[in-house]
């Protein structure tokens, strides 16, 4: 059920994307002809009056369809509600509302789990520390054989307490010991698990081992006071999440080589889901909101076949008083959609076998 959810998730976010373009355009009496989740083969189909309405076999994201280079259109080429025919603005907004949906979808998950789960309010601490995410594939953690949602419980054969000095006593430790052996007992399920793992020195000069480490507590919620109290709380969980977000898109950008390996793929975001639904349902609601602003970021980089490419385009058409040959434009989102493809490809390949299941066949 933890894996469905997190598909779901994935499906939910895509739809909402490309509801924004689609309703962007719509709402403007721009023609729209199909409206697509996923790429490749059409698995699914509904053709209503304007708009075809399809499923399709890939599910590395959805698009919505335009009538402006469809050769079997009946539209007149010159017919003003075609995208094309439309002023910049108009465009500008068709093409950025997918990005602003997510944004929007994201603030509104944080007001719905605040109006039903409640504020967070106490927070039970209980020995260990919570390990929500390793970081790439190739850290010591990973080789080490730690996963996501894994508690350390031991380390160095002391056990770990529920004190607030916990995790800033283990980070200390690992600090303590670049390039020698730690040896640390997880907590997966319900069973303890013994590994041993060697810190790196990192470019900054640090002992590090690739993790992210949380407190292991239990959060209390209590119902909010009034609609403000639950507003004005989505908003700054929402500030503080997209402030993160960036900050993490910066450092990739800046240390790719560093980072790279935190690039995920949809089968890597589904086992990470399902983890933390699994550990704590209420986590679906930041998880889904941090995906959703991901989603969003991504897509306004001016990247080839992204939204921000397109808006690129638009630059370009604004600043030099007419759009580039049509042909360039073809060519540049054609190889761009190539790479993407190829790249979700790839990383789907690699995050599938890391999988649990995949590596016990290979044993």
């Amino acid at each position: 059920m933890s894996v469905l959810a997190a598909i779901a998730v994935l499906a939910l976010l895509i739809v909402v994307h490309e509801l924004g373009h689609f309703l962007a355009a719509r709402l403007q009496g721009i023609h729209v002809n199909r409206f697509s989740i996923g790429f490749g083969p059409i698995l699914w189909k509904y053709q209503g009056p304007q708009t075809e309405y399809a499923l399709r076999a890939i599910p590395l994201g959805g698009f919505v369809g335009f009538p402006d280079d469809d050769p079997e259109s009946e539209i007149p080429i010159n017919d003003p509600d075609l995208l094309k025919n439309r002023p910049i603005f108009d465009r500008a907004i068709v093409i950025s509302a997918g990005v602003i949906a997510n944004l929007i979808f994201a603030y509104l998950l944080f007001v719905v789990q605040f109006g039903t789960v409640g504020v967070p309010q106490d927070f039970n601490r209980q020995p260990g520390i919570v390990i929500p995410q390793v970081m790439a594939q190739s850290s010591p953690a990973a080789r080490a054989g730690i996963r996501d949602g894994d508690i350390i419980v031991a380390a160095q054969g002391k056990l770990l307490d529920a004190s607030e000095e916990t995790v800033p006593q283990f980070i200390q430790l690992i600090q303590n010991s670049p390039n020698q052996p730690v040896n640390l007992t997880v907590q997966r399920g319900s069973r303890e698990i013994d590994v041993t793992v060697t810190p790196e020195v990192s470019p900054e000069g640090r002992s590090v081992i690739g993790v992210q480490l949380q407190p292991n507590v239990s959060i209390q919620y209590q119902r909010p006071t009034n609609v403000l109290q639950i507003f004005g709380l989505a908003a700054q969980s929402f500030q503080d999440m997209l402030t993160r977000i960036v900050q993490g898109f910066v450092m990739l950008i800046t240390n790719f080589s560093q980072m790279a390996g935190q690039v995920a793929s949809p089968v890597k975001i589904v086992e990470q889901g399902a983890g933390l639904v699994q550990y704590d349902i209420f986590r679906l609601f930041p998880f889904t909101a941090a995906i959703s602003i991901n989603l969003a970021i991504i897509n306004i980089l001016p990247l080839p076949a992204l939204d921000g490419g397109q808006l690129a385009f638009l630059l370009i058409e604004a600043l030099r008083g007419k759009p580039l040959p049509e042909r360039i434009q073809e060519n540049v989102m054609q190889t761009g959609l190539v790479l993407l493809l190829g790249l979700g490809v790839f990383l789907i390949v690699r995050d599938t076998t890391q999988l649990e299941f995949f590596q016990n066949l290979l044993q």
